[in-house]
């Protein structure tokens, strides 16, 4: 677990002080719901208007986030971190987002959600190279991936079987945006490390702010700009949608720091996971497509993975406290002695010079 003694809240709720389980429990409820309003949002957007305008929706979503961060009372005077902090970070958010969204052009919604829930293997692996994180998992959390990763294949087989949206330019821009993703969760995970006086708050508006220019320049080379223009403006309840969906998005992306500054990306991306998978199934449900049994064979190991990451790890005894069990009395006396001499080492040191 991470930063147990730093105080925390969720838009007014405070964390800090709560079991566990209160604390997972209540950050996991507002990823839920920011980001099934935010699924339902976009298979509307991209498959029912046929609007695929991933960089350009980004670039309008993140100017929400910033009017609604204002409304939260967070200024530049908060800051703990520098700037340079969060150009890594930013580049990496915004890269992530529009290659996402920019993916549904190209694959139906249901396959691009299966894609990125293998982001949880890319993420542990990460982990183990990112500065002030070098992190390592137990052999259980890397079957429990290989499970998510195996069933999200299956159901992606099975997917581009049952629908004609399905092509390797989707492939190659949803396996980008993996790549951004291995990082993402990690650097974010490394700054409340490092600092833990960081806000969730202070994480988004700054990442938001610095990563708010690097979506000009594929905007401008592809043309999506004056594009998505021109069809928004025609259709300007578009916008209306747009907001919508970046205001539950914005719910969502608060608790997903929340639950990284709090246990770990690793622990977080399985929380994604399994999110994704209830977005699929509602997917399925409210466009009514066709489910095969390949796609529950998939959906059954996702749910093998969930449940096995799930399970408490059986840890043996560490080393140290049985080697130092019958050495105590022994380390206690050479304690006495050695403050003895450091007592009176320390009194000349602590003496004035002059």
């Amino acid at each position: 677990m991470k930063n147990e003694d730093q105080a925390r809240s969720l838009f007014g709720i405070p964390l800090s002080g709560r079991p566990k389980w209160h604390q997972f429990l209540i950050c996991s409820s507002g990823f839920f719901f920011g980001y099934l309003v935010n699924g339902v949002c976009e298979e509307y957007v991209y498959n029912r208007l046929q609007f695929s305008y991933g960089w350009y929706f980004t670039f309008v979503q993140g100017f929400v986030y910033l009017l609604l961060i204002y409304f939260q009372g967070f200024t530049t005077k908060h800051m703990v971190n520098p700037w340079k902090t969060y150009v890594k970070l930013s580049a990496v958010l915004m890269g992530s987002h529009g290659l996402t969204k920019g993916s549904l052009a190209f694959l139906n919604y249901p396959a691009q959600i299966m894609f990125k829930s293998t982001k949880v293997l890319p993420v542990m692996v990460m982990g183990a190279f990112i500065p002030g994180l070098r992190r390592k998992y137990p052999a259980q959390e890397y079957i429990s991936a290989l499970l998510l990763v195996v069933g999200l294949i299956l159901f992606t087989l099975a997917d581009a079987q049952t629908s004609p949206n399905f092509s390797m330019i989707g492939v190659l821009m949803i396996t980008g945006a993996l790549i951004f993703d291995s990082f993402l969760g990690n650097l974010q995970e490394a700054i409340f490390t490092l600092n833990p006086d960081t806000t969730q708050m202070e994480m988004l508006f700054c990442s938001t702010v610095v990563g708010l220019p690097f979506l000009v320049p594929p905007m401008i080379l592809t043309g999506e700009l004056f594009k998505a223009w021109n069809s928004c403006s025609q259709h300007p309840y578009v916008y209306g949608v747009l907001i919508f969906e970046a205001m539950a998005t914005f719910v969502g992306q608060v608790s997903v720091l929340s639950l990284i500054a709090i246990f770990g990306a690793a622990t977080t991306a399985m929380v994604t996971t399994a999110r994704k998978a209830v977005t699929l199934l509602l997917s399925y449900l409210i466009f009514t497509k066709p489910l095969t049994e390949q796609h529950v064979t998939g959906l059954l190991l996702i749910v093998m993975g969930i449940i096995l990451k799930m399970l408490p790890e059986n840890k043996p005894p560490p080393r140290g406290i049985m080697a130092n069990g019958g050495s105590k009395h022994e380390k206690s006396s050479l304690r006495g002695e050695s403050k003895l001499v450091d007592n009176g080492e320390a009194e000349e040191e602590g003496r004035p010079l002059v």
